[in-house]
């Protein structure tokens, strides 16, 4: 009968430890990244309890796969039987083509680009070779794809996003700080935050027209449109969340920097912003979403290039296949969004050291 090697089972048990150590630590982001279900997956392969973890994974990975084919199903069965003016309402399968023909058309336009700047560069070096007149640089004139539509809107409300940052955190830390700034800037947020984009619109065209002349910027107007009015909207969030996290800073923090003499710069530097981090990227979590969500109605309705001028030209369009290419405009819009607010997640996890979602 042979007897089981002490230091043997201690080092498995410690290498076993070490390995669980390391998921847990990974745990925090695959949250961040949507892949909570990963953990158990990886527990259940080191040798953590099997009941356990299937029921985690199931919880985590089961169910919402589940969720998406009985929501893909029951699209693909009603979605016929609504008849609109351009044809039935277009199925999973349906929108589905649309995406792969976005896609060919745009493979289509950039084989046509890099066509048109391949003969513009042999003209070029025929005129040089001839000695004529200067080299000749056009532009492509093709309609953008719809990839290009997508990075248009991603790069405005980005550039929204950061003008609001930049405006509504210090405003946020002087009205936490100070009860005076406070009172003056709560009627300010109270009267402005409802307003629509839709109101806002119209007001920003008439000022960027009016104040934005030159035609050889580093901005086009349409984008300087669309990018404010996304400043406009989505400020809110961030200095109201600025706001009320610096405001909620401990006390006895801030009776410490009195006694130790600091600085306003240091106070805001080294203890305000510290303190007051999670609420503010709560804050920035929210405007981001909803600085995507006025970004596409301003496009749309400014019919500034981007995501949403793509869904009211198709729209405008009404051919038969406008249903589907919508569609999958709304599943594009939705999955950026979604990518937008872990990215913000991310880098609050860096930042703050937490782990809630």
């Amino acid at each position: 009968m042979t007897t089981a090697d002490p230091n043997f089972d201690a080092e498995r048990e410690a290498r076993r430890e070490r390995i669980f150590t390391r998921i847990n630590k990974a745990d925090g982001w695959f949250r961040v990244l949507g892949l909570a279900w990963v953990t158990p997956l990886a527990r259940l392969v080191a040798g953590d309890n099997p009941k356990t973890q299937l029921s985690e994974i199931w919880r985590l990975l089961g169910v919402p796969i589940l969720a998406i084919l009985s929501f893909l199903a029951l699209w693909g069965a009603l979605a016929p039987q609504v008849q609109t003016s351009l044809g039935a309402i277009p199925g999973p399968a349906q929108v589905w083509e649309q995406a792969v023909n976005l896609n060919a058309d745009a493979v289509r336009t950039r084989e046509r680009a890099a066509d048109f700047y391949e003969r513009q560069e042999a003209r070029n070096a025929e005129r040089v070779a001839n000695s004529e007149q200067a080299r000749e640089i056009r532009p492509f004139t093709g309609a953008p794809t719809y990839y290009q539509q997508i990075w248009t809107s991603i790069k405005t409300v980005f550039f929204g996003f950061l003008l609001a940052t930049l405006v509504a955190v210090p405003l946020g830390i002087a009205a936490g700080l100070s009860a005076t700034a406070n009172a003056a800037l709560n009627p300010l947020i109270q009267v402005f935050k409802p307003v629509s984009p839709l109101a806002w619109l119209p007001i920003v065209s008439i000022v960027v027209s009016a104040v934005y002349v030159t035609d050889d910027g580093w901005f086009e107007k349409s984008f300087l449109v669309s990018a404010i009015t996304v400043t406009l909207c989505s400020l809110w969030p961030t200095l109201i969340n600025t706001a009320l996290g610096v405001a909620s800073i401990d006390k006895d923090l801030v009776n410490v920097s009195k006694v130790l003499k600091m600085g306003t710069w240091t106070k805001i530097t080294k203890l305000v912003l510290p303190s007051a981090l999670p609420l503010i990227f709560t804050g920035l979590r929210l405007s981001l979403g909803v600085g995507w969500m006025v970004l596409i109605a301003a496009e749309m309705l400014a019919q500034n290039p981007g995501l949403g001028k793509f869904v009211w030209d198709e729209f405008q369009n009404g051919s038969s296949d406008s249903l589907g290419r919508i569609m999958v405009a709304v599943f594009t819009i939705g999955i950026i969004g979604f990518l937008l607010d872990r990215l913000m997640y991310a880098i609050q996890s860096i930042f703050t050291f937490t782990n809630h979602r």
